[in-house]
């Protein structure tokens, strides 16, 4: 008699096979805590379907080639990243980072509004969007949405602002707009941390 399909598991054994050039008790654990992630998914989000978070995980291949490059192996028949010797890279920055630059580049910017405190807030902008860029945290989805988001709106918005007398007058209009701008950063901020990869 055959059982029905299991989703998780199917996606689960996927990534241990992908990942078969681990430790075994490093396999052991990958596979645990993506099955952990899920767990807690499901619990956080009950509307979510398997298929969506299983999709937001990513790609069983591109997971085991991420744990690979951590645990600075390569799958057999990869090419050697410049010699044979020069170690994987990974990524060493926190999620937490892209998502503080990116938020508080709106209040520095308020707080310090005279030269440079707007240059030093661009400068938060941009270096948040870069390492959110290259994090391996999040999917190119959330990558993207996070980066529209968290930083073309915004610049967009106050650039329109500014340039052009259509922006909101008046201290009340003003801390309003601002006030707005920065919930929808938090928001991009929380959104993209509870769909953080673990």
């Amino acid at each position: 008699m055959k059982t029905p399909a299991d989703p998780v598991r199917d996606y689960l054994s996927a990534v241990e096979r992908e990942a078969s050039a681990l430790p075994p008790d490093r396999r052991q654990e990958l596979v645990a805590d993506l099955a952990e992630h899920v767990e807690v998914t499901r619990a956080e989000r009950p509307g979510a379907t398997l298929g969506e978070i299983l999709a937001e995980l990513g790609d069983p291949r591109t997971i085991a080639a991420t744990a690979l490059a951590e645990a600075g192996s390569r799958p057999a028949g990869a090419p050697a990243e410049g010699g044979a010797g020069d170690p994987v890279r990974r990524g060493k920055v926190h999620p937490l980072v892209p998502l503080l630059m990116l938020t508080l580049s709106l209040p520095f910017v308020m707080v310090f509004s005279e030269s440079p405190g707007p240059l030093f807030g661009m400068l938060f902008r941009i270096a948040g969007v870069v390492f959110l860029c290259t994090s391996v945290h999040w999917t190119a989805v959330q990558k993207t949405t996070g980066v529209l988001l968290g930083a073309v709106v915004p610049t967009v918005v106050i650039a329109s602002w500014n340039l052009s007398s259509g922006g909101p007058t008046g201290d009340t209009p003003a801390l309003l707009a601002n006030l707005g701008m920065l919930a929808l950063l938090i928001g991009t901020a929380a959104w993209l941390w509870r769909g953080r990869r673990v």
